[in-house]
């Protein structure tokens, strides 16, 4: 790992360069920078994009300010989604999380021009940079040889504001107050440029401080239908009972296992269908293990700072140092209510009439799958846990650029990076010994929303077995304590040498990229079981009972008992003495150095065909990697016993090309050939097995690992595109794309032995998942945009403009069937995961004199979330429901001065849902609502 005894020298060298002789810079180089900056109003940042796209030799759209620290929405995922083939996801704490790129997530992150990370991670998540620090973002799809090798999905450069993009000094405050409504609280959100440009006697010299501060009170809620297990019918073979649950190992049955988990497609759900039972074919039903729900709350808070500082010295150089700022705090409280619905046997005794009596099964026509039953005697638990997380990443770079005669230029920078992330996780549960009596379910009463409630049982008065928010109702059960701590470093150098040619190639570049890289993790985890025979209720301070879950769109319980999460967390130690532990210090899992070296070489070209102009760029990068690493194996749940050495290395050539031809002084065509690849997450190299027990009675416990051999992924692009400007601020483009796809990483299961824990060597099987390079996939599609601003409307609709998007797309992986061992028993083609066959964007817009508006409406299909934990017969695939969100955005300018601003995200309060399968009927899972949030802000520009 690096010292800040880098960072101490490059200070250092930034103080002897800002001490050196300046002159003035060409005034004319200062006014191009002012002119991308310098933009007005929802028409001109819109303008501006257009011409990034444009003008680039890339494949690149771009989002551009409305004006100086005016980014227009609450981060830049959420600008993100007005994107042509840029897909957003995950709207949860307040905020939109995810992005894809044409459907694919990995994307490489930077902040002008330089790979910025968190922590022990290969990327950064987009959401921690703050939107009002930014000027620019450009999306690439395609990749010249100068940039980045990594991120097949493309990549992101955001761009901060220097002090050479303004004309003098410049100073703009913002300040704005976010209401969520579903915790019906408002969250500050502040930020402030100041810059200032001197004349010197010897040149130019400019600073720039920018600073931001965002707090978000948010809270989301669930409710979930479990996992679809086989259970008998009323007519059970034996040794089984009526709805008796079949588990993998049943005593006294000769098959073992009887069913297999894991399977993609799941067992068959048709009605009548049979599992071979010692012998005798015996009809089984598809029913669910549980019924939960989540109510999670908490507050989100993220500094950040960007410090740059410009200098000319001449007319022919220029130096740049910058620092980078980013924090992130959480802290989150989620309240889970959990009640199992696998009967556990509990007709047993009864005759099938009266089993069928008592567990009224209803079942979706024509399946064998269960819509709804009682279930008597229920075990349920309730959650309560706190999670803490707290990251502060650093970012300095230190750069010049020389004008070496009037046909060579170089530029040069040392970067140096330093992210922490800390995080904790502590859970206590709840359980309720004989106050449960019987649970109604209907795990789908209405449009994939699943209904419950506990019933009271008639023949006691002490306790009320239908309400679970009564504390002393329940007794103190498992406690779980976890922490993190990851870290990372980076000293990466960069050196790009461009000359100028006459002729069919006008340009020769070529470059070195110089990357060392530090990663380590470190953890502590423990849990223990129970906690002895403690009311809840005889602890003052200990529950805490939430209310109004769900705010009516789903008929379920709104309230119940949990353990206060900052109560159990501020009182630690007690509640760790009162379970027999102490704290644990945190454990090495793995140190990573990984050093990257890439080399490129690229010529643009410039002629003509049949009277128009042709250009483009061709090259290749080469790029090395090799990783040194030292893993701490565990040998059983808490018992770190070995080191591991490892080493891999990677050597790779990527070509590209890029060519463009002018069809009409308006229309111009775009052809690109170029190769990408994604390296293999520092954590997914990490052989270190860690154990999870069974916590919910499945049978079996649950282990997971990484894999020192995995190689990177790698893709091949081949793009098309048209584009016609038409208009100023209007365009209609299209384009045509493919990905060839080598290498996914996917994680194989097997069956394991090992010690059930640290204190038990008692051998216990576990399924363990690790990731190998075994799935090939394809991505293929279409995409089309338009910006339109019309100049032919009447003069009360002078100002209107629409923006809109389309992306069709079509994916395939094949994806390996394995069986207990981890054999591959055959392949399966399969979607690409993240992937939406179809989405769009629709944004009516409106600019004129000091009034600006913007309602913006995004959608996206259904598509393949991810594969649900290999424990269960339901189907392995998780897909989403299609997505939507309409926002809205209104500025209005009282002065030159002042400016209010008024915004609203997720205004038709849509549901987000997943399911198992291809059926999201029959195999409903989640159901999530998020908050609304409306936003009311000012804005100060001198």
């Amino acid at each position: 790992m690096f010292k800040r005894s880098v960072l101490s020298s490059a200070v250092s060298m930034a103080i002897v360069l800002v001490s050196q002789p300046v002159h003035a810079a060409q005034e004319n180089n200062k006014a191009a920078e002012v002119e991308i900056i310098e933009v007005k109003g929802i028409r001109g940042s819109l303008n501006k994009a257009l011409g990034v796209k444009r003008h680039n030799e890339q494949i690149v759209d771009a989002i551009v300010a409305e004006d100086i620290g005016k980014f227009p929405d609450n981060n830049v995922v959420e600008s993100l989604q007005r994107v042509t083939g840029v897909q957003v996801t995950n709207r949860a704490s307040g905020e939109i999380s995810a992005v894809s790129i044409r459907g694919l997530s990995d994307i490489t992150t930077t902040v002008n021009g330089r790979n910025i990370f968190t922590a022990s991670g290969t990327a950064v998540a987009l959401q921690d940079i703050p939107a009002s620090l930014l000027k620019q973002v450009d999306v690439y799809k395609t990749r010249s040889a100068s940039q980045i090798e990594s991120g097949i999905a493309g990549s992101i450069d955001v761009k901060t504001h220097r002090p050479f993009d303004f004309d003098g000094a410049k100073f703009i405050a913002n300040a704005r107050g976010i209401y969520t409504e579903q915790n019906e609280e408002i969250n500050p959100t502040f930020s402030a440029l100041a810059s200032n440009n001197w004349e010197l006697d010897s040149g130019q010299f400019g600073a720039l401080v920018n600073i931001s501060y965002s707090r978000m009170r948010y809270r989301d809620q669930s409710v979930t239908a479990g996992a679809m297990l086989p259970f008998m019918t009323e007519n059970p073979t034996a040794p089984f009972t009526p709805y008796e649950r079949i588990f993998l190992d049943r005593p006294g049955v000769a098959e073992n296992p009887i069913w297999q988990p894991g399977l993609l497609a799941g067992l068959p759900s048709n009605q009548g269908a049979t599992l071979d039972i010692n012998g005798v074919a015996t009809p089984y039903l598809l029913s669910r293990d549980a019924i939960f729900q989540s109510d999670f709350s908490g507050e989100r808070e993220r500094p950040a700072a960007n410090i740059s500082l410009q200098f000319a010295p001449n007319e022919k150089s220029e130096y740049v140092f910058e620092s980078f700022y980013n924090g992130f705090r959480n802290e989150g409280f989620n309240s889970l209510l959990f009640s199992f619905a696998d009967g556990w046997g509990g007709y047993a005794g009864m005759t099938p009439a009266q089993a069928a009596a008592a567990a009224n099964v209803q079942l979706h026509p024509g399946t064998n799958i269960v819509k709804s039953r009682s279930v008597n005697d229920p075990w349920v638990f309730t959650s309560g846990d706190l999670s803490t997380g707290k990251t502060d990443s650093y970012l300095h770079a230190l750069g010049g650029k020389w004008e070496l005669s009037d046909y060579m230029t170089l530029k040069s920078e040392l970067v140096y990076q330093d992210s922490e992330y800390n995080s904790d996780f502590f859970a206590m549960r709840f359980v309720r010994p004989g106050n449960n009596y019987k649970l109604n379910v209907d795990f789908n009463e209405n449009g994939g929303i699943p209904g419950f409630n506990f019933e009271d049982n008639p023949a006691t008065t002490a306790v009320d077995e239908s309400s679970m928010a009564d504390p002393s109702a329940y007794r103190i059960d498992g406690m779980y304590d976890n922490a993190n701590k990851d870290e990372g470093d980076a000293v990466t150098f960069t050196s790009d040498l461009s000359y100028r040619l006459d002729g069919f190639f006008t340009t020769v570049e070529t470059g070195v990229r110089y990357d060392k890289r530090g990663a380590t993790t470190s953890f502590s985890r423990q849990d223990r079981c129970c906690g002895g025979e403690v009311n809840v209720g005889t602890i003052d301070g200990l529950a805490s009972i939430n209310s109004g879950f769900m705010d009516g769109e789903a008929n379920v319980p709104t309230s119940w008992a949990v353990a206060n999460g900052y109560y159990i967390r501020n009182n630690a130690d007690e509640f760790r003495a009162l379970y027999g532990m102490n704290k644990l210090d945190l454990q090495r899992s793995f140190d990573i150095d990984a050093t990257t070296l890439s080399l490129y070489l690229q010529s643009k070209f410039e002629t003509e065909v049949a009277g128009r102009a042709l250009n483009g760029e061709i090259g290749a990068r080469y790029t090395g990697i090799d990783t040194d690493s030292t893993f701490y194996q565990e040998s059983a749940p808490g018992a770190l016993q070995n080191t591991t050495a490892g080493e891999s290395k990677t050597r790779k050539i990527l070509p590209s090309l890029t060519a463009r031809y002018q069809l009409t002084d308006d229309v111009q065509a775009r052809l690109a050939y170029t190769e990408t690849l994604r390296y293999p997450a520092f954590g997914d190299l990490n052989p270190l097995i860690i154990y999870n027990e069974d916590v919910t009675g499945i049978g079996y416990g649950t282990a997971g690992g990484g894999n020192p051999d995995l190689k990177p992924t790698e893709s091949k692009n081949y793009d098309l595109s048209l584009e016609w400007y038409f208009a100023e601020a209007s365009s209609l483009y299209g384009t045509l794309f493919r990905r060839d796809i080598d290498g996914f990483v996917v994680g194989f299961r097997r069956s394991v032995t090992a010690p059930k824990s640290a204190t038990d060597s008692t051998p216990y099987k576990f399924v363990l998942t690790q990731p190998y390079n075994a799935s090939n996939g394809e991505l293929s599609g279409a995409e089309i945009g338009l910006v339109w601003f019309p100049d032919y409307l009447p003069d009360a609709l002078d100002g209107f403009g629409v923006q809109a998007s389309y992306t069709r797309l079509s994916s395939q992986q094949t994806t390996p069937d394995t069986n207990s061992e981890g054999e591959i028993t055959g392949y399966r083609d399969t979607d690409l995961f993240g992937v939406s066959d179809s989405s769009y964007s629709v944004v009516l817009a409106y600019d004129k004199n000091d009034l600006g508006m913007r309602l913006s409406y995004s959608w996206r299909e259904g598509f393949l979330s991810n594969y649900e934990a290999a424990l269960f017969a339901n189907p392995l695939e998780m897909r989403r429901k299609s997505e939507a969100s309409m926002d809205f955005q209104l500025s209005y300018k009282l002065t030159e001065q002042f400016e209010i601003t008024l915004d609203g995200t997720n205004l038709t309060n849509e549901l987000y849902q997943s399911y198992y399968g291809n059926d999201a009927t029959t195999g409903n899972f989640g159901t999530a609502l998020y908050s609304r949030t409306f936003a009311l802000g000012v804005r100060y520009s001198m």
